[in-house]
């Protein structure tokens, strides 16, 4: 990177804000993490980091990958009281390319890079090089994103994945489903089930199924019980959400023909990556009749690195840049 130039990197959440500058190979050093809550605007907090590296007199350009919707102009955080123009924030920091993607966006455009030390595989298949991806992440909610590779590099495919109908496969799905309908509302998705109040929806459901008295665990604690085997409804319900998450995967397989891989982002499922691979997960994800044998060889992976959205919006900023034919 050209001293002359500052290639900044941002991850966004509701809580925390992360900032980086990308080096020439990629990778990204100056990493430093802020609390939103101490700033009133995106603006201040990337002017407090700036001020930090002389940036005065030279070129900006920035990559900021944040938790909400990216299409307008006018951007309204989810969990943050931040509102701000786009055009209005290039001009106030004197920004030369402003890049505002969707958090999602980021993390997919990590997988490419990652390494063996930044992933964990479930289960059997070999990856092929060039070939479709696609990544979902129960956390929150369910995000999902799609990657397919283009003559100059990856384009990402967004939208909102996580929010189609959930179809049960099994009983206990089929009574998952009803104790829903009957409970909740008329339409179920899979984030529903697939996130951490899903986990607790999972839990309530087989509390009902089988008239025990109600509990409110939180997925936190679910899990736990679950690992430690101090409770065997929370392991059922931990076993039943990983062989959900099994089919759900593997429907995204079959949709794209992703044979570059299906990889789990979000905070969740790193907690308990044992516990994962001693699931059905795998084997739901194989579970797809006549197509089985067509996304068989497709490799599924967790997601161990703590950074994707850095490592994503560098990867996503450089080739932005290269394209435009900047200087990194």
């Amino acid at each position: 990177m050209s001293e002359s130039i500052l290639n900044l990197v941002a991850d966004i959440g509701g809580t925390n804000i992360r900032f980086g500058l990308v080096n020439d190979d990629g990778t990204t050093s100056d990493i430093k993490t802020y609390q939103c809550d101490q700033y009133d605007s995106l603006a201040d907090v990337i002017s407090v980091y700036l001020a930090l590296h002389n940036y005065a007199g030279k070129v900006i350009n920035a990559c900021l990958a944040i938790a909400c919707p990216v299409e307008t102009d006018q951007i309204t955080m989810t969990n943050l009281p931040w509102t701000f123009s786009q055009s209005a924030l290039k001009k106030a920091l004197n920004i030369s390319q402003l890049f505002l993607i969707n958090d999602y966006t980021a993390i997919a455009h990590a997988v490419p890079l990652l390494t063996q030390a930044q992933k964990v595989q479930i289960g059997e298949g070999v990856a092929i090089a060039n070939k479709p991806i696609s990544i979902c992440g129960p956390g929150t909610g369910l995000g999902v994103a799609n990657l397919v590779p283009t003559t100059d590099g990856w384009c990402c495919l967004g939208g909102e994945g996580g929010h189609v109908d959930f179809a049960p496969v099994d009983a206990d799905e089929i009574k998952i489903l009803s104790y829903l309908l009957e409970t909740k509302q008329h339409r179920i998705s899979y984030e529903q089930l697939l996130c951490g109040r899903g986990l607790e929806q999972i839990y309530q459901a087989f509390l009902s199924i089988d008239n025990q008295p109600k509990s409110n665990l939180s997925a936190e604690q679910i899990s736990v019980k679950a690992i430690d085997g101090s409770c065997p409804l929370c392991e059922k319900s931990l076993l039943q959400f990983c062989n959900t998450l099994g089919s759900f995967a593997g429907n995204l397989a079959l949709t794209l023909g992703c044979f570059g891989g299906v990889y789990i982002a979000g905070g969740i499922v790193p907690r308990f990556i044992d516990f994962m691979k001693s699931s059905g997960f795998r084997q739901r994800f194989d579970a797809k009749g006549r197509l089985s044998s067509f996304i068989n060889n497709i490799p599924t992976y967790v997601i161990t690195e703590a950074q994707p959205g850095l490592i994503g919006a560098s990867a996503y900023i450089r080739q932005q840049l290269s394209s435009m034919k900047g200087q990194i």
